[in-house]
């Protein structure tokens, strides 16, 4: 079992320590004049976090490896300093079934560069008319506990309430795609004055509101866990800042996107701004800010969703919705959060790997960096700043809404279990 110092990191941002990783675990966290370790990192002015958590991946295996891999978005993850990520059931054939999660369960146990808890479907093929294997899935050895239908919504009343009733039994939770589809048929982008100039159709606001004030009433009335999906509006803010304060059991997650990127984006036509919930308003930036700083929403998700070059190279209208995220997500939060002085980096860890791994059940993950915790543990170079640049990303695909730009922070290391799998910026 090998021992690796890291010496003099910044844990949680606090003061200089240094941490010894023995085996699998967190042996010592202090000042450590002496060690006998096999590797020494210089952590000097570096942060020290718990590994990141996301609780909002597409992985896109199986079925659309053109896209990503179980391989190369675990690559893409470990890059940017996750050791656990959930993958969502919007695969081919769809996670409906025990057989399709548990496949995706051993893929991600097989390559190792982090762990990877598959989300069952609600329904049957997406389609929001029947149940899904829920119990199935949750007894087979992938374990679930979280269910979503994400990229579709659960918007028949009925199927979500029966849903919210299976979960209970085993302390399971729906995370919900809040989109009422009548309300979005033809939608391009954000409703409002730019859409109007822009001559694209558009997605009101309410067509998620309306969906959220529905799913915490209906969590309210059987007592069950909903977690909403990539919430994206003030108005939702304010929706699920209600909800908690009548003691409902619902939890929010917000994307790196919407906290940075507005509607005004779209002007370009660019189709790597089109995005499911689309981006919205600066007014809406600002509060899912707030939101996050306040506990409102619990959590930060990438909605990494991958796409070939060719479903994002193209006219606007026939274009995929979707970014990639995992490699670029904790710039974006050092950028809107941190240097906003609205989080620290303490913040920082309970927003992106303490609480997801609490929300999702991911054992061993989101833990204190104390001595005999797990070694699932992220450095990060805070005070670098550097352009963006697809080329070198280890997902597959390349639709980043970042190219050129710049953006704080670097990760540098990544442990999973003790294990190094990304070592001076470069995976393992």
């Amino acid at each position: 079992m090998s021992k690796i110092l890291i010496r003099g990191a910044k844990v949680l941002g606090g003061e200089a320590q240094d941490v010894l990783i023995d085996g699998e675990t967190i042996a010592e966290v202090g000042v450590i004049p002496q060690a006998e370790a096999d590797q020494v990192v210089d952590a000097d002015g570096k942060v020290l976090l718990p590994g990141l958590v996301d609780l909002h991946t597409h992985l896109r295996e199986p079925g659309r490896e053109d896209s990503e891999t179980v391989l190369t978005g675990t690559r893409a993850a470990a890059s940017g300093g996750y050791t656990a990520v959930f993958a969502m059931a919007n695969t081919f054939p769809v996670a409906d079934t025990a057989g399709v999660v548990e496949q995706v369960y051993r893929l991600g146990r097989e390559h190792g560069y982090c762990d990877v808890q598959p989300i069952g479907a609600v329904t049957v093929g997406l389609d929001g008319r029947k149940l899904a294997e829920l119990g199935a899935m949750h007894e087979s050895a992938a374990g679930v506990t979280v269910f979503s239908d994400d990229g579709k919504c659960v918007h028949d009343a009925v199927i979500m309430r029966r849903a919210l009733e299976y979960v209970k039994a085993f302390g399971g939770v729906v995370a919900q795609h809040a989109q009422e589809p009548r309300l979005t048929e033809g939608a391009e982008m954000n409703e409002g004055v730019v859409s109007a100039e822009l001559g694209l159709g558009g997605w009101p606001a309410v067509a998620e509101e309306s969906i959220i004030a529905r799913d915490v009433l209906l969590a309210e009335h059987v007592g069950s866990r909903v977690h909403i999906c990539h919430l994206s509006t003030a108005g939702s803010v304010e929706i699920v800042r209600w909800a908690k304060s009548r003691g409902i059991d619902v939890t929010a997650e917000v994307t790196p996107h919407h906290l940075l990127l507005t509607e005004e984006m779209v002007r370009s036509y660019n189709p790597v701004y089109k995005v499911n919930p689309p981006l919205r308003t600066e007014r809406d930036v600002l509060a899912l800010r707030e939101a996050l700083a306040d506990g409102t929403i619990d959590i930060v998700a990438t909605d990494h969703a991958p796409h070939p070059h060719e479903d994002k190279d193209c006219e606007w209208a026939a274009a995929a919705m979707g970014m990639v995220g995992l490699e670029t997500a904790l710039s974006v939060v050092q950028e809107t959060m941190v240097e906003t002085g609205l989080l620290d980096w303490a913040g920082v860890a309970d927003r992106m790997s303490i609480k997801p791994a609490r929300i999702g059940q991911a054992t061993g993950h989101g833990r204190p960096v104390s001595a005999g915790e797990p070694a699932n543990l992220t450095l990060v170079d805070t005070e670098y700043r550097g352009s963006v640049d697809p080329a070198g990303f280890a997902s597959r695909s390349r639709n980043t809404p970042y190219e050129g730009r710049e953006l704080p922070g670097r990760v540098t290391h990544t442990w999973l279990r003790g294990k190094a799998t990304l070592v001076d910026g470069k995976l393992t």
